[in-house]
């Protein structure tokens, strides 16, 4: 598992239940079909592979496309080849995710188009047609982004027939036919949800409502990546899929799709293909970059957004092949010397093809990527028995979600995902697939659960006091109804949600959540744009958050209290920091305000020379990490501060200090 929603995707195919929004029908029942065939492997395994195998399918379909149109050479295998070697479809096509898919579809549409486009009669014409329009309604039963191709290359074909007065009632309600006979794999939705026996599904597709409300992606935002009010910046958008462009399909490549484009288009016998290769590009990245409402300065958000590039890469593929094919052919028709240039249009092909592989394998190769999969693994272990654990997020949901029901590990505990407990479904179909676990009601709603069918987080939680309850990661915002009977104490990634009559030990629990997780992985190893970042980052920082509960509960209390939860937290920081050369810049932040507190709350024994010292000194490697953080200002007076004040004690030769009031000032503001 490499992504957010590798693990999802896995799921539903060993379930046989239904994906997110819009279903997916075509790639779980491929995926089903690849476990059942290859029952030696695991199902992430089977269905990775099945993934690479239709990336390279996709990619020979754009070899093929070109070869329609110019005939076999340098330009065909350029086309086929760049986009199999191109950084995103690399990647892409050795996950289980829908987008290798979805690119073959793209490439047969594209062949289709260049067939039909090079038909030498009717009865070709029309077999590739409705071939055609088979291809366009199952591609949309896999991913609705085809849409935007589908859209142009249906009128494209009516047209051109129309033209040759090959265009008629019968053949229009046949290629009808054939459309909707594409979207027949939709059927398993509603027949999935009817059997509910699937123990993961989304949504209810037994009404026409829910049907719709499914397919539409209604519970995202139809036509819109997320639920999210962000603007967006369309311009900002284009200038990231250039730049995209130009770094991993590379500038030569560009620059002869261009040619490509130019010189078809003064070739009357291309100008009308190459033309609507173009446009659909053009469309596509025009209405991508209007409806992708996430924030792509943010790098986790731009590895969302440019997986949807893919579509376009494939067209600026076929058009760089055609570039060079078409450049090739005019330079022999102008010069000569025609083996010359087929010899250099080879030269180049096999150049641009070994730097990009060179340029991208190291990033590309995954063969010992298991971080997602030991992320799930370590959250289920570090559990209780019986516990249920209230999944928030597509990181941690998804990956607990694939171990717990395709490998069985940890069947004793219940997996409750908090976002699809707000949907008036999902206690309806799913209560019966988690035994032990009572629904106060029909849902979950967060900001008015007064209602008669509705229930709050603190009613679900007093339901289910037989069992530990755990949050993973963190809890929805909009209730706090638990905060009047509950705690929430720190469990690694995890909270636990205990009630106000268990009382707390704080030494206790600091060494219960001390090593919590058996995890190796260097800080800051992956890239930013990856999930894998994200766990590991998840990771690290949970090895000082029962330190942080810690630092922040002392805040509340006073007296002997404070000083002892003062000390604690700043001996487990200290710890922590200590064991690593390499950790995040905030735990120099932490512990500097932890020899701070402790200084203010009475220093327990521990020297104020060494804890002044110590403050200053994180402070200061703090700022060198993160140099642009807001507070620099104050951290900075602070810094100067616990300097002037231990020099000042060094030089009165004291071992306590007079006052700390100048140190306890600047530190507020931090």
């Amino acid at each position: 598992m490499m992504d957010e929603r590798s693990g999802e995707l896995i799921t539903t195919a060993c379930e046989l239940g239904v994906a997110h929004p819009p279903g997916y029908p075509v790639f779980t029942l491929l995926a089903r079909l690849a476990m059942c065939l290859l029952p030696s492997l695991s199902p992430a395994h089977s269905v990775n592979l099945m993934s690479s195998l239709l990336g390279a399918a996709a990619c020979g379909t754009l070899c093929l496309t070109v070869c329609r149109l110019e005939g076999p050479g340098p330009g065909a295998v350029l086309a086929g080849g760049l986009f199999a070697v191109s950084r995103l479809s690399w990647q892409w096509s050795m996950v289980a995710e829908v987008f290798a898919l979805n690119n073959l579809f793209v490439g047969l549409l594209l062949f289709l188009t260049a067939s039909f486009h090079c038909a030498e009669n009717a009865a070709q014409r029309r077999k590739i047609a409705h071939v055609g329009a088979l291809c366009c309604g199952l591609g949309l039963c896999n991913q609705h982004t085809l849409v935007l191709y589908v859209l142009l290359i249906i009128p494209w074909v009516l047209h051109r027939l129309y033209a040759r007065r090959e265009l008629n009632l019968h053949s229009l309600v046949s290629l009808g036919a054939c459309f909707f006979w594409g979207f027949l794999p939709y059927i398993y939705l509603p027949v999935s949800s009817y059997l509910n026996t699937a123990r993961w599904s989304w949504g209810d597709q037994t009404t026409l409502s829910g049907l719709l409300t499914h397919l539409l992606r209604a519970e995202y935002g139809t036509f819109s990546l997320a639920k999210t009010e962000s603007p967006i910046n369309m311009t900002l958008m284009l200038k990231a899929q250039l730049n995209h462009c130009v770094e991993d399909l590379s500038l030569p490549a560009l620059v002869l799709a261009g040619i490509g484009f130019l010189l078809s288009s003064s070739d009357r016998t291309c100008r009308s293909v190459s033309g609507l290769i173009t446009a659909m590009l053009l469309v596509y990245s025009v209405f991508f970059a209007w409806r992708a409402n996430l924030d792509i300065s943010r790098p986790l958000l731009l590895g969302v957004v440019e997986r949807f590039w893919l579509q376009s890469d494939a067209a600026v593929c076929v058009l760089a092949g055609l570039g060079l094919s078409r450049t090739r052919t005019a330079l022999e028709g102008r010069l000569g010397c025609g083996g010359l240039w087929k010899t250099t249009g080879w030269v180049l092909t096999v150049a641009l093809l070994a730097h990009m592989v060179h340029t991208n394998h190291r990033e590309c190769d995954q063969s010992t990527n298991g971080v997602v999969e030991r992320f799930g693994r370590e959250l289920l272990a570090s559990v209780p028995t019986d516990s249920i654990i209230l999944t928030r997020g597509d990181l941690p949901g998804n990956s607990m979600r694939y171990l717990y029901y395709c490998q069985g590990v940890r069947p004793d505990v219940r997996l409750v995902d908090q976002e699809m407990m707000t949907y008036a479904w999902y206690v309806a179909k799913h209560a019966r697939h988690h035994p032990g676990v009572h629904f106060p009601g029909r849902l979950w709603h967060p900001v008015h659960p007064e209602g008669s069918d509705t229930f709050s987080l603190e009613q679900f939680l007093s339901y289910n006091t037989q069992r530990h309850v755990f949050a993973c990661i963190g809890l929805s915002e909009g209730d706090s109804s638990w905060e009047r009977s509950f705690y929430l104490w720190p469990m690694g990634v995890c909270d636990y949600l205990v009630p106000t009559q268990r009382q707390f030990h704080p030494e206790r629990w600091a060494q219960r959540t001390r090593n919590i997780y058996n995890w190796s992985e260097p800080h800051n190893s992956f890239h930013p744009a990856s999930w894998e970042r994200v766990a590991n980052e998840e990771m690290w920082q949970a090895r000082m958050k029962t330190a942080f509960f810690l630092f922040d509960l002392a805040e509340r209390m006073q007296g002997e209290g404070k000083a002892r939860l003062s000390e604690l937290s700043y001996t487990l920081y200290k710890e922590i920091v200590e064991a690593h050369s390499d950790y995040p810049p905030n735990w120099d932040k932490n512990l500097a305000l932890a020899c701070e507190r402790l200084l203010r709350s009475g220093q327990r024994g521990h020297g104020v020379d060494g804890l002044l010292t110590c403050s200053a000194r994180h402070f200061s490697l703090y700022l060198q990490k993160e140099p642009t953080d807001p507070q620099a200002a104050a951290i900075r007076a602070a810094t100067a501060d616990l300097l002037k004040e231990r020099d000042k004690l060094r030089q009165s030769g004291r071992r306590t200090t007079g006052s700390l009031a100048d140190v306890q000032g600047a530190a507020e503001q931090v």
